[in-house]
């Protein structure tokens, strides 16, 4: 059986909290190792790599973490560095910020970082990804399509992710952006491809057995295609809506589980008296 999860993951929504209580930053900060963390924060997906490099590791200081190193990785050159590779491997929390998944996929996939990103994962390094970072983590990824609209053909495009989690596919500012078309139409071109749509200030904590935890202020919706019966994507024209029946779909707000292996969710453990 194909392992579902590399290691560990908190794969995040896009804009999550940077002023207030800050959860899932100071969930990832203590998953690293709190004060004695060594964390990477990689700028792949974005051009500003300075100014979002900075930004994340003031943030992440002001949260305790104890050191942060930011890795501007804007070439396939930057991505085979010794350098880069030493961070990697001395890192015990990995940080993809936003940007263009694209991006991180074209610059890094395939090279030494790529192969350290996996060995980091299964040594017990936590990998973290907002937005584009986030949607890079699966092996099949959302490169682009028009929220708000029914599914088409059209409405989503596709190309490979770093394979971090498998056999899904994931989009990010979920709810709200209108996402679920081009995520329902992704999962009618591999109706065996789980669907995650994360919304902002959320999260997914993913463990080493494959077992999600919602974390953060909105929802993650999980549509599962094994069941659909009536899937007429080889048919239809590329801007002709879609039909799609008996979909199975969970939405999970915080505290909620999911195993992606049995593909069940699971309410939160009742606290005890």
């Amino acid at each position: 059986m194909v392992k579902d999860v590399e290691g560990r993951l908190l794969i995040i929504g896009g804009a999550e909290d940077k002023q207030g209580e800050c959860s899932i930053l100071k969930r990832f900060v203590k998953l690293a190792g709190g004060r004695k963390a060594i964390i990477a924060v990689v700028t792949a997906a974005t051009e500003a790599q300075d100014l979002v490099g900075e930004q994340y590791r003031t943030l992440l200081k002001d949260l305790d973490a104890g050191e942060v190193r930011v890795l501007h990785v804007a070439n396939r050159g930057q991505a085979n560095d010794g350098g880069t590779i030493e961070t990697v491997n001395s890192a015990t929390g990995i940080y993809f910020t936003g940007g263009d998944q694209l991006r991180i996929t074209s610059i890094v996939g395939g090279t030494e970082l790529d192969d350290q990103l996996k060995r980091a994962c299964r040594r017990g390094a936590v990998i973290a990804g907002t937005s584009a970072g986030a949607s890079a983590m699966s092996d099949a990824m959302i490169i682009g399509g028009m929220g708000e609209r029914e599914p088409k053909r059209s409405t989503v495009r596709m190309a490979p992710g770093l394979g971090l989690i498998k056999q899904t596919v994931i989009d990010q500012h979920f709810a709200q952006r209108g996402r679920i078309g081009r995520l329902l139409g992704a999962i009618a071109q591999n109706p065996y491809t789980l669907g995650i749509g994360i919304d902002e200030d959320t999260a997914v904590e993913v463990d080493m057995s494959g077992l999600f935890t919602v974390v953060g202020s909105g929802s993650v919706t999980v549509i599962d295609g094994r069941s659909i019966s009536i899937d007429d994507i080889s048919e239809t024209t590329f801007n002709q809506a879609l039909a799609l029946t008996n979909v199975r779909l969970h939405v999970l707000p915080a505290g909620y589980m999911f195993d992606l292996t049995t593909r069940r969710p699971a309410s939160p453990p009742e606290e005890e008296d």
